[in-house]
């Protein structure tokens, strides 16, 4: 491993990231917020300096067509550190704690949706749309959106692209990887923009549609408005957004297909969008089933909410059509337990993914029939091709680690916080990039009251959960560490 590649991909990125967030300037000035335009302009200077000053002590060097699969996790993994940092900055001119800055921060741009925030008047309105625009920066990745449009990646791109992109396989539509990401984020920014028109027509106000736009397509839940959608009372709203919180847990890669491609037929010959549908539709009926047994509301404020809902919660989005933390158990568990399936591969939804799940309960069947006919030869498909061995193994790592983590987490916060509700839901809710939970940290609370010790827990398992666990459990190998020895990188530093 090499630092100089470390810091000069870090620094180019900052750099990016730091003209992004001049964006909410343009957001003050329309609604004439003069004193919000400090806070953006300090945090994209502080980006671009360090940018400009880990590309120093790399060399300027923008030659990364060696670089190690090692070094592009750790590029990705301290990418989306860095970033969340940075991004932080405006929120410390608002009042905020630093740890509630970053926290904030870190879920806007992994996309969770939980916030520390209990009274939304306090905010201006460039506030919110840098949240969002964080939440849609980060919905389709901060990686793949460089790799897009910044050239010195074209070649190197390769390593941080699937070290970052959600879901265990490799997934191309084009030839070339530049391509490949210039396509998804041509998808994600058309769908965001046709949910936008849409809301707007629908009696939405312009700004509102903008943020809540932008959250749902990269299935975030961040929204201007403190009651979430369920504040515009809005049926019209409700259902716009349902159908595209749908889309963002679905494969963009076959959305291109369907939408520029003209192959209509590409999302369902897809097992894992086939089997996703079914759990949404499932899980959707079995809720309005339960809302009705417990007279919560009428036939159709539930079948809505119940449809809003579950897809809310198995995309990660976490937007909220209802209080869902006054439900029933019955309700809530249904709940639950889509928190712990997720969306498709390739989506901007988090969670375990889809095609996981897929793949665990045909593993399971495959062991069952081995058991009665223990000669037997069986390949696991999906999709009508074999999953080779190594991406099987890569997916039970996957879920046996994230059961790991998450039944540490819970048992480390539940001691923490003195509650297992706390401990369970906002575990499954951090490390699925989820959001909301029940209780105090429901959809109508915050984590704002949380102890320090619990929040730096949830820091983590956001970060952990949106980089699918696979770049940390590659941290954990002493081989990792393995670095080259880079004079000039000694030499930059000794001259300081």
């Amino acid at each position: 491993m090499k630092p100089g590649n470390i810091l000069n991909a870090l620094g180019i990125i900052l750099v990016a990231f730091g003209i992004i967030m001049v964006s909410p300037v343009a957001v003050a000035l329309l609604e004439q917020e003069y004193s919000s335009i400090l806070p953006f302009v300090t945090g994209s200077l502080t980006s671009i300096a360090f940018g400009l000053l880990f590309q120093k002590y790399g060399g300027f060097s923008r030659n990364f067509d060696n670089l190690k699969r090692n070094e592009g996790l750790l590029i990705v993994s301290l990418a989306w550190i860095i970033t969340a940092a940075m991004g932080a900055i405006p929120y410390l001119f608002y009042g905020l704690h630093p740890l509630d800055a970053y926290f904030e921060a870190v879920s806007g741009i992994t996309t969770t949706g939980a916030t520390i925030l209990t009274d939304f008047s306090l905010y201006p309105k460039d506030f919110f749309f840098w949240r969002s625009l964080t939440q849609w920066l980060g919905g389709m990745g901060i990686i793949v959106l460089f790799v897009a449009i910044l050239p010195q990646f074209a070649v190197a791109g390769r390593q941080m692209f699937f070290a970052e992109a959600p879901g265990p396989t490799e997934e191309k539509i084009t030839p070339r990887i530049t391509h490949t990401a210039k396509a998804l984020w041509l998808v994600y920014t058309l769908l965001t923009l046709l949910e936008i028109i849409l809301l707007v027509l629908a009696g939405m106000p312009l700004f509102d549609a903008v943020c809540n736009g932008l959250s749902t397509m990269a299935a975030g839940g961040f929204s201007p408005n403190p009651l979430s959608i369920m504040g515009y009372e809005n049926s019209k709203v409700t259902w716009i957004i349902t159908c595209f919180m749908f889309l963002a847990g679905s494969n963009f890669a076959l959305q291109y297909r369907v939408l520029l491609q003209q192959k209509p037929l590409a999302l369902f010959k897809s097992e894992e969008f086939r089997f996703y549908t079914a759990i949404v539709l499932f899980c959707s009926v079995s809720l309005c089933i339960a809302l009705l047994i417990n007279k919560t509301s009428g036939l159709s404020d539930s079948i809505r909410d119940s449809l809003f809902q579950i897809v809310s919660i198995i995309t990660t989005a976490g937007f909220s059509s209802a209080d869902f933390a006054l439900w029933s158990v019955a309700a809530q568990t249904i709940l639950f337990t889509v928190m712990l399936v997720g969306g498709c591969a390739g989506s901007a939804g988090g969670g375990v993914k889809v095609v996981r799940v897929l793949f665990g309960f045909k593993y399971l069947k495959r062991e069952m029939i081995q058991i009665i006919h223990p000669q037997a030869i069986l390949s696991i498909k999906i999709d009508h091709k074999s999953v080779p061995d190594d991406i099987g193994r890569q997916i039970l790592g996957f879920l046996l680690f994230y059961l790991v983590l998450m039944t540490a987490s819970t048992l480390i916060v539940t001691i923490i916080e003195g509650d297992a509700g706390i401990g369970l839901v906002g575990t499954a809710a951090t490390i699925g990039n989820i959001g909301p939970g029940y209780g105090e940290i429901g959809p109508m609370g915050s984590f704002g009251g949380l102890s320090v010790a619990t929040k730096i827990i949830f820091i983590i398992n956001m970060i952990v959960g949106r980089l699918e666990l696979i770049p940390f459990l590659a941290m954990l190998n002493l081989d990792f560490w393995r670095f080259k020895n880079d004079t000039l990188i000694k030499s930059k530093i000794l001259d300081g």
